[in-house]
């Protein structure tokens, strides 16, 4: 197979567009239940609501039969509460999320994805998802309960977190949905979501799109739409061509959902909570190195000279064997695990760790760099399950990992892995591969459309599902549970909501703003040089460190940017198209986050969120939730309690208000 630069160079020419383009082509597509994303979270949501009933429809961004954050597959899922082998409940669960957040997570969706997560599992499992030990490969290792042949990752006692085989996970949800006759529209770009009246803040009745492929314009009506469009990428960091830029997340997931929401008027919270930017592309491929977070879990690290660095648990008590690195410190209820969208863990719920002082031992020449992993020091089962189970599954790794260092010649029973070498400081976090991120380079952490008891947002007909979509939406089991809960609440309130009717002024308007960038000329500058300028503008003025002054110079210069460079960027054919719309998203996501940021006037921990201006830490008069939204497009924020779907007029309990709403 010819590869482009071989081509590029053998040719001389870039090649002609390969499909036909029809920019001139309306499309109407009517559904009960529309769903805007095709990862993990909307395939569950189209199988939900197909299988109560409703006619669905997926718009998906790229194919979704391997699309999305999750699409090439999955080692383990979280908070498989309700499994027979767990000693922790939903409730015991959701508060300690909950506790750990400080507050800054959602009491549904936390319960939600803990109490179905384990039923949502099995129905994988109907689909073709090995999640057992069937073989009886890891017969007797700690890990696995010998009597449902279920394996388990971090808390070998408590047995919430289980070990899957899932590299086949998405295929196996795409197979489902076709089954069941959910219609897929691939290679959509989603523009807008048209409301009652054409009006902000009314009743959603369905969406635009773009076909990046022949440029064709879609207008989709839907009783119930579902907003599964995962994250942000490329607003902080925009540098494809380095090495891992996409590694930890689709660049597909530009923000799309929030930027639409948003446009409509539905209610965000949380948009201000940012994480430091070790995923895109200054770190290394993830998993690549050695490390001992997540899929390493458990792993041995040793010096230079062949000394190993102590595990210690959350007293600072040095363990002695393999397996007390996996079960709870005395005193503690449960360990929560890696790999839940929480920033900040209790002392009570995190994971033993190497030792905390690594870096100031290094400095004073006990461990001398560079460091390995040596999984040859663990016993067979749990080398085994690291490098070849969860290795092998996890999509990030399977192919990039898995694949490229078996092929050459890497053995886990005989050689190690080394970490990167870096800043002693930068050891104080045990995922090394990720590097040593600078302050101003940011990921979106926490924040997205509020949702209540029925996942539904704050306008009528619209619903969430997802990790990133969702404020405290978690990770790929999550995504899975809520895309499912909210298929099922959708295709109900589709059962008695009338015809959608779509105003076809908003739709001719969203046609012109969408198909701009092809009138202009081909001398301007196009989609990447666009990202370029919106990364640096959130690195200069929504870093981890901001004040007044910095934020609202960072709208304007959005703004700037949006009216001057971006309104006569050019787009030469669907794809590039597709990719300044995006950019419009981006800018959009942007703005939120830097008027979110201004909305907080105090600086938190717990968000790692710091105002100049404003530097107590965490003072209790802003502990609490500041949802945003437009509002005759103004920015609108109000204040609400950490516990306010525990109010009226809500139950207040956790059981009691999914036992109100979940629909079973």
């Amino acid at each position: 197979m010819t590869t482009w630069h071989e081509y590029i160079q053998e040719d001389g020419t870039v090649p002609e567009w390969p499909y036909p383009i029809r920019y001139d082509k309306v499309n109407e597509i009517t559904s009960d239940v529309l769903i805007l994303g095709g990862g993990v979270a909307g395939c569950h949501a189209a199988i939900s609501a197909a299988k109560n009933g409703a006619k669905t429809v997926v718009a998906e961004r790229g194919m979704a039969k391997r699309s999305g954050a999750g699409g090439a597959g999955v080692d383990h899922w979280h908070g498989a509460c309700t499994n027979p082998c767990s000693r922790v409940t939903p409730e015991e669960y959701t508060r300690a999320v909950f506790d750990s957040a400080h507050g800054y997570t959602s009491i549904p969706v936390r319960y939600i994805s803990t109490r179905e997560g384990w039923d949502t599992l099995l129905d994988c499992e109907k689909m073709g998802v090995r999640i057992r030990d069937v073989e009886d490969e890891f017969k007797g290792a700690d890990f696995r309960d010998e009597e449902t042949k279920l394996m388990f990752a971090y808390d070998y006692k408590n047995r919430h977190i289980i070990r899957v085989w899932g590299y086949n996970i998405k295929p196996c949800l795409y197979n489902e949905m076709k089954r069941l006759g959910v219609e897929v529209y691939n290679r959509i770009v989603i523009t807008s979501l048209l409301t009652e009246g054409g009006k902000q803040g009314t009743k959603v009745v369905g969406a635009t799109g773009v076909n990046t492929r022949t440029g064709e314009f879609y207008v989709f009506k839907s009783k119930a739409t579902i907003i599964a469009t995962g994250g942000v990428g490329r607003l902080w960091s925009f540098a494809p061509e380095l090495t891992a830029a996409g590694s930890m997340g689709d660049l597909n997931s530009a923000g799309v959902g929030h930027a639409i929401g948003w446009n409509a008027g539905v209610e965000f919270v949380l948009m201000e909570q940012t994480g430091p930017g070790w995923m895109y592309g200054f770190g290394y491929a993830p998993y690549s190195m050695a490390n001992t977070s997540n899929t390493y879990h458990g792993a041995p690290i040793v010096d230079a000279n062949g000394k190993e660095v102590p595990w210690v648990d959350i007293n600072g008590r040095q363990l002695k064997t393999v397996l007390e690195r996996f079960l709870p410190s005395p005193g503690q209820k449960f360990q929560l695990g890696i790999g839940i969208g929480l920033y900040y863990y209790l002392k009570e719920y995190v994971l033993n760790d190497l030792v905390r002082d690594l870096p100031e031992r290094i400095l004073k020449g006990e461990f001398t760099l560079p460091l390995y992993a040596d999984l040859t020091r663990l016993p067979e089962p749990e080398r085994r399950v690291i490098f070849g189970m969860m290795v092998g599954n996890e999509g990030k790794t399977r192919i990039p990992i898995y694949d490229t260092y078996t092929k050459a010649g890497f053995d886990p029973d005989k050689d190690m892995l080394q970490a990167p070498v870096m800043l002693p400081e930068a050891y104080r976090i045990s995922n090394f591969w990720s590097g040593m991120s600078p302050p101003y380079l940011r990921s979106s952490a926490g924040g997205g459309l509020l949702v209540d008891w029925d996942l539904r947002t704050s306008l009528e007909g619209l619903y969430a599902a997802g990790g990133a979509s969702l404020f405290g939406g978690g990770c790929h089991g999550e995504s899975h549970t809520t895309g499912r809960y909210t298929g099922r609440k959708a295709a109900a309130y589709a059962r008695t909501a009338p015809e959608p009717v779509v105003g076809r002024e908003q739709i001719k308007a969203e046609k012109a703003r969408a198909y701009a960038p092809l009138q202009q000329s081909k001398d301007g500058i196009g989609w990447k040089e666009v990202n370029y300028a919106i990364a640096r503008i959130m690195q200069d003025y929504c870093g981890q460190y901001k004040n007044e002054l910095t934020l609202n110079l960072g709208l304007r210069l959005l703004r700037e940017l949006r009216e001057t460079e971006l309104a006569v960027a050019y787009a030469s054919n669907p794809h590039e198209l597709g990719r300044l719309l995006e950019c419009f998203s981006l800018i959009t996501v942007g703005e939120m986050t830097m008027n979110a940021s201004l909305a907080r006037k105090a600086s938190s921990v717990y968000l790692d969120f710091y105002r100049l201006d404003y530097p107590e830490l965490d003072p209790p008069e802003w502990q609490k939730l500041l949802p945003i939204r437009l509002e005759d497009n103004k920015v609108k924020t109000r204040e609400l309690p950490f516990d306010h779907h525990l109010k009226p007029p809500y139950a207040p309990t956790y059981e009691e208000n999914y036992k109100r709403h979940c629909g079973l």
